[in-house]
């Protein structure tokens, strides 16, 4: 088999030599199985790049690919067929459409029963690719021609492959050929969103695979990464699908294990990536955990609130500054980083009952402010007076604004301020409130104003020491 690398003319010549060849075959079968193997081969050599390589990359070439593709006798005529086809379509997406005008995306997605990596692969990857770029009908592919079932399929056969002990990993090609598989799922329940529920039927099976495989150093690349981004898609509210016999997020035998996995991946997550790289990379995770405190029963729900909440600990210092993942949330969504901020925003929003009141007690005055000022929410009345009389709903052992337990303040022990000080210190305030209100931030009084107008401040004379 000649597989020297061929460039120019001679590439071209050589391309559209062996289209020919195909093209005449289909006409009068005069090649045998090996021979087309080779001949497909050759052309994938051809058409990692499309330049001179124009033969592969127009309507007849895809055509003639694409019916080697699902129509080849073998399976490696088929296999060495779709491989072209998949580099046409990944490498020049005008291709997209031309393969879905073949007709054969119905054929391809039935194709997706398979029991091999090799073969699993490449049909889910040039099914992928047409989810971009082409008028490809997913829907039509999932009631007439089983995607979604074999979706499905494939998911439960990795799934089998990773047994309970966590002690066997997925081998190279399994892991590649799964990830393909999940992409495609992934785009089809992104786009289509009103398809979602059919593959429903796959949620149970993708949280036991990412309860039995091992957190990577970056949580959320690879395999982990993309079964992550899948729930972030799928009807995880069963809101369409058919009633479950046990609830898939909170099984019987432990309600909390696949919610403390998630949040154990989101905590080494937090660490492991930078806040400009968790800016696109958290989103789904920290989605499918907000989507999945709307639906738990209390047990879960509070266990979610005791690991992604403040707790005792962290108020032994102002909240935001301990190494606990509530900490180091709060700290990003203080970032220039706006689906991050928003995405922070809603879990603690959620976790704390969807209260404006309840999420200032649990995260402090300081972050509530600007969580709730990214939802159009008014700082709650209670919090107002908290900050100036330290009453109202707040919890009276804990300082409103930082979160910190009041005994674990440091005591001042430097001087007492001096009268100027303390002159700038209310002035500071005071403009502060007034542009908390004018922004729509604050809803409540300026406790300097109003101090004022109750006559507790008394002008004192230059000559006065107190």
């Amino acid at each position: 088999m000649d597989l020297r690398i061929l460039k120019g003319p001679e590439k071209l010549q050589q391309v559209t030599k062996l289209l020919d060849s195909l093209e005449a075959d289909l006409r009068n079968d005069s090649l045998n199985s090996a021979q087309r193997t080779q001949i497909l081969l050759q052309l994938r050599q051809h058409g990692t790049s499309p330049d001179n390589a124009g033969p592969i990359y127009s309507k007849k070439g895809i055509e003639i690919l694409s019916k080697y593709g699902v129509d080849g006798e073998s399976t490696d005529v088929r296999h060495a067929a779709l491989r072209c086809v998949a580099n046409a379509l990944l490498l020049d997406e005008n291709m997209r459409q031309l393969f879905v005008d073949t007709g054969r995306c119905g054929k391809l997605a039935e194709m997706l029963k398979c029991d091999t990596s090799e073969h699993e692969m490449v049909i889910s990857r040039v099914l992928f690719l047409s989810t971009y770029n082409s008028n490809a009908d997913f829907a039509d592919l999932i009631d007439k021609h089983a995607l979604a079932d074999n979706v499905h399929y494939q998911i439960l056969r990795h799934s089998k492959q990773l047994p309970k002990s966590g002690k066997k990993s997925l081998t190279q090609i399994d892991e590649l050929a799964f990830t393909d598989t999940l992409k495609l799922l992934f785009n089809v329940t992104k786009i289509f969103p009103e398809l979602a529920p059919h593959l429903s039927p796959s949620i149970p099976h993708i949280f036991k695979i990412i309860s039995r495989i091992d957190i990577p150093l970056k949580p959320l690349d690879g395999l982990l990464g993309t079964l992550i981004n899948c729930l972030s898609t799928l009807d995880l509210e069963n809101k369409k699908g058919k009633p479950y016999e046990s609830n898939p997020l909170f099984p019987t035998f432990n309600q909390n294990c696949n919610v403390d996995k998630l949040i154990n991946i989101l905590d080494q997550a937090v660490s492991a990536y930078e806040p400009n790289e968790l800016e696109t990379k958290a989103i789904p995770i920290i989605h499918a955990l907000v989507t999945i405190h709307e639906v738990a029963p209390d047990g879960p729900r509070k266990y979610m609130q005791w690991l992604l909440l403040p707790d005792d600990n962290d108020r032994s210092r102002p909240i935001g500054q301990s190494d606990t993942l509530s900490s180091k949330l709060l700290k990003l969504s203080t970032l220039a980083y706006p689906h991050l901020k928003v995405a922070v925003s809603e879990l603690m929003f959620v976790l704390s009952g969807k209260d404006a009141e309840s999420l200032t007690k649990n995260i402090g005055y300081g972050f509530a402010a600007g969580l709730l000022a990214s939802r159009g929410i008014q700082i709650p009345q209670s919090a107002g007076e908290a900050f100036s009389t330290n009453s109202g709903g707040l919890d009276p052992a804990t300082n409103p604004i930082t979160g910190q337990r009041w005994d674990a303040e440091k005591e001042d022990t430097g001087p007492p301020m001096t009268k100027a000080e303390k002159e700038r210190e209310a002035e500071r305030l005071f403009v502060l409130f007034e542009r908390a209100r004018a922004n729509g931030i604050l809803g409540v009084e300026n406790p300097v104003r109003q101090a004022m107008q109750e006559g507790r401040f008394e002008e004192l004379s230059d000559s006065d020491s107190d």
